[in-house]
């Protein structure tokens, strides 16, 4: 398989097969996706201490109960805390890289953190990955973060995400995430666009591989596939390449 393969041959599990106690971003989500064959997508940002740690949101409030930024917070502060009421953990990349070990596809997204520059950022993740073998992508709503990420590695394939949702964004990043012919001077090798914004014509236009997010049923899936070349689903699952 070519290192665009996976982008659109493999569904892709947002923030790992979570549910029914499983939490989003976790080992256990990580390792559920691995036992149907389907990627993973996830989603890293700093700690207070400048290590890249899986976690979605800004602040820990929705899956751990406490009301701290991630960014306010040193690993091992993370590590005392539990997700959505389970054993599990907050991992860190590198925990998720050995975890994973290559045996499915990562499509790693980079969260947009406020005052981190774009080359710190890539260089992190970069390092972090520099030793990965098995296949991944990167991705962000941040485009500086993937240029910076692009000029880095240009090996790996990187994409920019995208919506058209109201209230999404505020100000400059708004714009970003709207405006694709901004965004498409970062020269993306793919595109992942909110699933019911992707009749917009820019994103109809994209010649390369699109990925829409987030698909929630089989009805979803197969309105979409026409239009997308892969799909990050939740809730569901969807049929392999491997059956």
């Amino acid at each position: 398989m070519d290192a665009y393969g996976f982008l659109t041959q493999t569904p892709i599990a947002h923030r790992g097969l979570h549910g029914e106690g499983i939490p989003e971003n976790s080992l256990a989500a990580f390792r559920a996706a691995m036992e149907h064959g389907y990627a993973i997508e996830t989603d890293i940002r700093f700690s207070a201490d400048g290590r890249l740690v899986v976690f979605h949101d800004d602040d820990l409030l929705r899956m751990t109960g406490d009301e701290r930024a991630v960014s306010e917070c040193t690993t091992s502060e993370l590590k005392h805390l539990r997700l959505d009421g389970t054993d599990e953990q907050i991992p860190l990349l590198s925990e998720l890289l050995k975890f994973v070990g290559g045996k499915v596809p990562l499509l790693i997204e980079i969260k947009n953190m406020d005052g981190v520059k774009a080359k710190a950022v890539a260089e992190a993740a970069a390092k972090a990955l520099e030793h990965y073998k098995g296949e991944f992508a990167v991705q962000s709503f941040q485009p500086f973060y993937v240029k910076a990420f692009k000029k880095r590695r240009p090996d790996v394939p990187c994409g920019i995400l995208g919506t058209a949702e109201k209230g999404a964004a505020k100000g400059f990043q708004a714009f970003v995430v709207k405006s694709l012919p901004f965004n498409f001077t970062v020269k993306p090798d793919f595109l992942s666009y909110r699933r019911e914004d992707f009749t917009r014509k820019r994103v109809l236009r994209f010649k390369k591989t699109k990925l829409a997010w987030v698909v929630r049923s089989e009805r979803q899936e197969t309105e979409i596939r026409n239009l997308a070349d892969n799909i990050i689903f939740e809730g569901y699952l969807p049929p392999t390449p491997r059956g």
